[in-house]
């Protein structure tokens, strides 16, 4: 695996990659790797003859009063990580390089897909997100992008914004990566203490349980979502939003959706967790 740190080394690799016909799969993360993020490098693997993976913790998508400081940085860790999976490239680019002239004036947004789940606590979040998406597929130029599906609605608006800005790149999601607990794994979890750790996998209970009830008929979504959010505070959680949406327009579900996301996040302590399940519901006709 060869390791670069600027824009043009990056494209350089895949400009000779594409020449020789091959085809370029593309990872990008903050790093703190774990295991979830080592399935998604074995997606674009078995998709793409070279794996491109990006470390950038990028602070346009950190609000002020956020974990960007405290985000772990362990790059030599995540590199040695990166060779076992067997990745051909790292980026490693630094605040400077990513945005060479200071505080952006050009930024990349998503109407209305943005305005639910996280959106709706996390102003100009998603506008980090994409605007630096928008910047690495530029740079990276990959056949296929993969990202994991527990993140939900960035998938869902990453795939819009590819779609109308033209990206020539096929967006992949891949399934989320669990604990033997049923806990999402992600790298914040290790902000949990031992006590947090053991209480974080009712989020994925609570997800299943409401996931069955709706499964066994039930259509009062806003009655459900009141149910199990006052059963997660007084387990301790302190629920952002937990929502029964409609999988493609991410608003509140109806009783006449059919394709469903149950989403949540929550706080244990200071550490925000996130977590989601999809359902198709058939209605009578």
């Amino acid at each position: 695996m060869q390791t670069v740190h600027t824009v043009s080394q990056v494209r350089e690799y895949v400009r000779g990659w594409h020449q020789k016909g091959l085809s370029v799969g593309f990872v990008p993360t903050m790093g703190n790797l774990h295991d979830g993020h080592i399935s998604l490098i074995k997606e674009a693997r078995a998709r793409c003859d070279v794996v491109v993976v990006s470390i950038f913790v990028n602070p346009t998508q950190f609000g002020p009063n956020e974990d960007f400081d405290r985000y772990p940085r362990t790059l030599d860790a995540d590199a040695a990580a990166l060779v076992d999976a067997g990745t051909d490239l790292l980026f490693a680019p630094s605040v400077e390089e990513m945005y060479p002239l200071g505080q952006n004036q050009t930024w990349v947004d998503i109407d209305g897909l943005g305005d639910y789940l996280c959106g709706a606590s996390r102003a100009g979040h998603f506008r980090g997100v994409t605007t630096v998406v928008s910047k690495l597929f530029n740079i990276v130029q990959p056949d296929v992008a993969v990202f994991g599906e527990k993140d939900f609605q960035q998938l869902a608006i990453l795939r819009r914004m590819s779609e109308e800005l033209l990206f020539p790149i096929k967006i992949v999601g891949a399934s989320t990566s669990r604990e033997s607990d049923g806990l999402a794994r992600s790298s914040r979890n290790g902000f949990l203490n031992e006590s947090e750790r053991t209480l974080a996998p009712q989020l994925y209970q609570t997800l299943q349980q409401l996931k069955a009830d709706i499964e066994a008929g039930e259509q009062d979504y806003r009655g459900l979502e009141s149910r199990y959010r006052d059963s997660l505070e007084q387990a301790g959680f302190q629920v952002d939003y937990l929502t029964v949406a409609n999988a493609r327009s991410l608003a509140p579900a109806s009783a006449d959706d059919s394709d469903l996301v149950v989403a949540v996040a929550a706080k244990l302590g200071n550490t925000r967790l996130i977590d989601n399940v999809s359902l198709a519901v058939v209605r009578d006709r």
